[in-house]
């Protein structure tokens, strides 16, 4: 099996299975009971909760468990917006990940006015377009900082400088980001800042939401006294045990699987560039993850790729996860300019820690025969299309 959709999710890392493995056996108390099995639950928490905000650059005080990145962007948005209810306005992009999109359609329904950001063609917020949309009224500024389908990463400092002269707050989805390009939330500057645990060899079912000291957010989820007051419900610990594991190992490999990964995605993607005719890559030639390759191959449907390259178990994607299953064509290839039935010709391929030359070699055998085969059946002629 070849997996090329680490930007769905990875697979665990042996050492966070084993960690969660040795925790599921011996610790089921609830870490909000005072007894001892309780407290070796609250000490686990504390102690994954220390690993994240390393890995982070942020304060543990500042991080909090939530069930996914979705809940994370989610209560970003929404529990500022909470706070601060004299402000009714709110700022995102043409290309945010659907969990940021449907609550900003959500606020619309709400009554909230919301300004989306258009792109140019490689994927770049317009910062003269954030400029204009910041009004006293806005609230909050969300921007994802490493586009999932396409990888383009956002100038973030410089987005943040222009909200905090307006005196705005910024919030990013990292999920893409973590993990994949060195950063330091503190640093960054951004108010809040979302990721995910199985986006970095951990578990699926858990997230985390950085909030900068001071920053206004209400609860998101209400109950409980979890996660001190800002996110109710008993903590999925075994899968906080996996995040944890997870967060404490990236900084030890990232040095190393860096460089390597990004090398066979270079390989891969000069390989497909030199060996089929008719391909064109989305998003920054530069500003972006490596290790994501968004390839149109013109002429043919993304699926008809997808499911072919299946049949040599070779496992790639046509965009994003959390929208595989919609007719609809992706938001984040028509923003950036594409034509609907290029946009349909686009699969994704996504690297990761597991993947070796191998790999590489194999796919870039497999690759052009398959994308050869396909076009002589096509109805579609590539060379009509631009």
């Amino acid at each position: 099996m070849v997996y090329l959709d680490n930007n769905a999710t990875t697979a665990l890392d042996p050492a966070v299975a084993d960690k969660m493995a040795a925790f599921l056996r011996e610790h089921f108390g609830n870490p909000s009971s005072l007894y001892p099995i309780g407290r070796q639950g609250k000490e686990m928490l504390n102690e994954a909760r220390e690993h994240v905000a390393r890995a982070l650059g942020a304060t543990k005080s500042e991080v909090y468990f939530t069930g996914s990145g979705t809940e994370s962007d989610n209560h970003a948005i929404l529990g500022v917006l909470d706070a601060l209810p004299d402000k009714r306005e709110f700022v995102t992009s043409a290309i945010e990940h659907p969990a940021v999109q449907e609550t900003a359609r959500y606020l619309e329904k709400k009554g909230y006015n919301v300004a989306t950001l258009p792109v140019d063609k490689t994927g770049l917020v317009d910062l003269d377009a954030l400029r204009d949309a910041l009004t006293p009224q806005t609230a909050l500024v969300s921007i994802m900082f490493a586009n999932n389908e396409i990888g383009t990463i956002q100038p973030m400092a410089e987005i943040v400088r222009i909200a905090k002269d307006k005196g705005v707050l910024v919030h990013t989805d990292a999920v893409q980001a973590f993990g994949k390009i060195a950063f330091s939330a503190d640093a960054l500057g951004v108010d809040l800042l979302s990721v995910s645990s199985h986006k970095i060899y951990g578990p699926k079912g858990v997230g985390a939401l950085y909030v900068r000291r001071g920053t206004p957010l209400l609860p998101f989820l209400h109950g409980g006294h979890q996660e001190r007051g800002l996110r109710a419900g008993t903590e999925n610990t075994v899968g906080i045990a996996g995040f944890g594991e997870a967060a404490r190992i990236l900084p030890e490999k990232f040095p190393h699987d860096k460089p390597r990964i990004d090398a066979l995605a270079e390989r891969l993607r000069t390989g497909i560039r030199e060996a089929i005719p008719k391909v064109h890559f989305n998003g920054h030639s530069e500003q972006r993850v490596k290790s994501t390759l968004s390839c149109s191959f013109l002429g043919l449907e993304s699926e008809a790729v997808l499911l072919a390259l299946a049949t040599k178990e070779i496992y790639v994607s046509t965009g994003s996860a959390c929208s595989e299953n919609s007719d609809e064509v992706s938001h984040v290839l028509l923003a950036i300019g594409l034509k609907p039935e290029i946009a349909r010709s686009t699969v994704r391929l996504s690297l990761g820690r597991f993947n070796t030359d191998a790999d590489i070699d194999l796919v870039l055998k497999e690759l052009p025969d398959i994308i050869g085969k396909l076009r002589k059946i096509s109805a579609f002629d590539p060379e009509d299309i631009d």
